[in-house]
């Protein structure tokens, strides 16, 4: 039996320093039956150039770029309206995968017939690494409410089972959006809790992504539609276990 089509889904933007080792990572995989969808939103750098070298080596990596700059939600939601594969995966332009990610992710999937999975992480800048991130071995939609545990690197999910998702037009939290109307459809995700990814935490994209307080309170309020004591009630969690988990 072939192996299912999985679509990567990467956005990029001014990441230069970074494409060419996480595109590397995608091509290194030892399952081979994959896509690689790349969304540049308007960068300025010459990300888009080194892009454009792979699309011309590999005819599995597409390049598309936005009309402006929209932010990674836009540029993931076009990678996804253009992909073809059972399963959507997601690469960030500045993470890496191990060689055997989507193997060992895609053969759980299949053996449980699970329709969202995640993997455990390790942290990283330059050459130091740092701490592993072992999310529980599930989540459903009320625990992912107040935290999320799913490290967007780590995430694919079947559209044979949900169908093709996309995520909420906001700046910020737009993964945890994804995840939770998967989670409207399905009861749970699974964790494999294997380190399969490395989080880059050095880069300007990777560093936007601590200052989501703010966003993440109007995620509650304008995207998942909370009223004000709800919105607070899983604000003030969130929070706490933010706090906690950078502070290890």
């Amino acid at each position: 039996m072939a192996e299912p089509l999985v679509s990567v889904v990467m956005p990029a933007y001014n990441s230069e320093k970074y494409i060419a080792k996480s595109i590397e990572s995608v091509i290194a995989q030892t399952y081979q039956n994959w896509e690689l969808l790349i969304t540049d939103d308007r960068s300025s750098d010459s990300t888009q150039k080194i892009a454009e070298q792979y699309c011309a080596t590999d005819k599995r990596i597409k390049l598309f770029v936005n009309k402006e700059n929209a932010g990674a939600g836009v540029a993931r939601n076009n990678s996804i309206m253009h992909a073809k594969g059972r399963y959507i995966a997601f690469l960030d332009s500045d993470d890496l995968w191990l060689t055997t990610k989507l193997e060992k992710q895609i053969a759980f999937m299949l053996e449980h017939n699970y329709a969202l999975t995640y993997t455990s992480y390790q942290k990283f800048t330059g050459d130091c690494y740092l701490g592993v991130v072992t999310p529980p071995l599930s989540t459903s939609y009320s625990k992912l409410l107040s935290s999320n545990v799913i490290g967007c690197l780590t995430a694919i999910y079947d559209t044979e089972i949900v169908g093709k998702q996309f995520m909420p037009l906001i700046r910020k939290r737009q993964d945890m959006g994804l995840w939770l109307k998967v989670l409207k459809i399905t009861p749970k995700a699974y964790c494999l809790q294997e380190t399969l990814a490395y989080y880059r935490i050095d880069s300007g994209m990777t560093q936007n992504k601590f200052l989501v307080l703010k966003w993440q309170w109007r995620f509650y309020r304008e995207v998942v539609k909370l009223n004000f004591l709800n919105a607070c009630y899983h604000f003030s969690i969130y929070s706490i276990k933010g706090f906690i988990k950078h502070s290890v």
